[in-house]
């Protein structure tokens, strides 16, 4: 009962310096006298790289005021204090480690028994330290894990997403072509190095789940930003060529949308 209002507290009421300089040494105290149980919250998130918007100094400005607000009124959990503790989920590259995220996770949950994770946010990290809280029976709060991967399975029971999904992405695309009468052919051409959490390979692959339940046939293009040089003219000659013949085609650039013709 305790687990499933503090949940609801936190996506209602969801600055930052990491937990181990402050929070991570509140403890619990007494409110009007009487004693309070800890409620410990483990976070795990990208310390330094703003480049993920489920970044540390992004996400724990808006973590310390949820924390500050639920302590200061005694009536949203009465007996209750919150605290967390942070530890990050980036190698020395600055990049989310699906490697270091569940050792993380593991240390956390012995050292600290949380009651709720907070990240990860990378499909990647998210993936592992989902398996483990699913099976620790823990709820997971993460504006990331987009990955449609982590839908229509009982692998990852305990996630709850604050943020937008590649599967919701899919459903609004098959909107769209369901509006204008799309309903043959699309083309997805989108950007993927292999290296890091593949946004783009993701967010297309929501695209491509959708498009195919709704019996549209896709045809990939796929090419890497990071190399050059890039001869973007081969990309318009094939884009042309697949764009022709009987069948009205959409084009998907990385996961912004451009219809190349239609019905």
């Amino acid at each position: 009962m305790v687990g499933g209002r503090l949940l609801f507290l936190f996506l209602l009421s969801w600055g930052g310096e990491p937990a181990e300089g402050r929070s991570s040494h509140h403890r619990a105290g007494s409110r009007h006298g009487r004693e309070t149980q800890d409620v410990v919250l483990a976070v795990i998130l990208p310390r330094n790289n703003t480049s993920y918007p489920w970044a540390w100094p992004r996400v724990g400005p808006a973590l310390d005021r949820a924390v500050t607000s639920i302590n200061k009124d005694p009536a949203l959990l009465p007996g209750y204090h919150v605290r967390y503790v942070f530890e990050s989920s980036e190698n020395e590259a600055g990049i989310c480690s699906e490697s270091i995220a569940p050792l993380i996770a593991v240390d956390l949950k012995f050292n600290h028994n949380p009651w709720a994770f907070i990240g990860p946010g990378c499909d990647y990290t998210s993936s592992p330290v989902g398996f483990f809280t699913s099976h620790w029976g823990l709820p997971m709060i993460t504006a990331g894990a987009p990955a449609i991967g982590f839908y229509g399975t009982n692998a990852y029971t305990s996630i709850t997403n604050t943020g937008p999904t590649h599967r919701k992405l899919g459903e609004f695309v098959l909107h769209m072509h369901r509006f204008f009468g799309w309903h043959q052919q699309a083309l997805l051409m989108f950007s993927d190095n292999k290296i890091d959490d593949r946004p783009c390979y993701f967010a297309v692959e929501g695209l491509y789940s959708g498009l195919h339940s709704y019996n549209i046939t896709t045809e990939d293009l796929v090419f890497n930003e990071e190399t050059q040089p890039i001869v973007y003219a081969m990309f318009l000659q094939e884009i042309k060529q697949k764009g022709r013949g009987e069948s009205p085609t959409t084009l998907y650039s990385s996961s912004f949308s451009i219809p190349a013709s239609a019905d």
